[in-house]
């Protein structure tokens, strides 16, 4: 029942963001104005994260259940996992500083390098994902392990999703309203 959540909540979040882009590449609309991607204060980001990792957890421990045994074993690797992807995610969200200042002034070379380090960013989550799997398959049974890597990339999708939805097209840039 929780997973199905999980699962409707991802599919609603991403009909409704995909709907636009559909629209879009249906037919080739005038260029509007493109209001520039509001720039958020470090400490209100901070804050934002730590909502999320906070939010992150409680769903974790909702959608997989876990004997007192297996819990105890099973928070302390997740723990070390999320402080290792807290720092891949600093990398992100410089990016999304970077984004935010800069929007209304790429050119292409910067979008390239932009575009090059945020796929890098996606990749180094990856391959975190790759190093824990053995690691949570020590202290938990392979289900379940899987399980939770199933439920850490939905909600890594449903937060980049929201990322995504609030950053506007690099190349609408020409238009931008400040």
């Amino acid at each position: 029942m929780k997973t199905n959540l999980l699962t409707a909540a991802l599919l609603s979040v991403a009909t409704l963001a995909l709907s636009p882009a559909v629209a879009q590449t249906a037919a080739p609309a005038a260029p509007t104005a493109v209001e520039a991607p509001t720039t958020v204060s470090k400490e209100d980001l901070e804050l934002l994260r730590k909502d999320l990792r906070a939010g992150k957890k409680n769903v974790t421990a909702e959608a997989l259940s876990l004997t007192e045994a297996e819990g105890a074993k099973f928070w302390p690797v997740y723990d070390r996992y999320i402080d290792e992807l807290t720092k891949i995610n600093d990398s992100k969200y410089k990016l999304i500083k970077e984004y935010t200042d800069g929007f209304g002034r790429y050119n292409d070379g910067q979008a390239n390098n932009f575009i090059r380090r945020w796929l890098e960013v996606d990749v180094a989550a990856d391959k975190l994902r790759l190093k824990y799997v053995p690691i949570v398959s020590k202290v938990l049974p392979g289900v379940k392990a899987a399980s939770f890597f199933q439920i850490d990339r939905r909600l890594a999708m449903l937060v980049n999703l929201q990322l995504a939805s609030e950053l506007p097209i690099l190349q609408n840039q020409a238009a931008v309203t400040k």
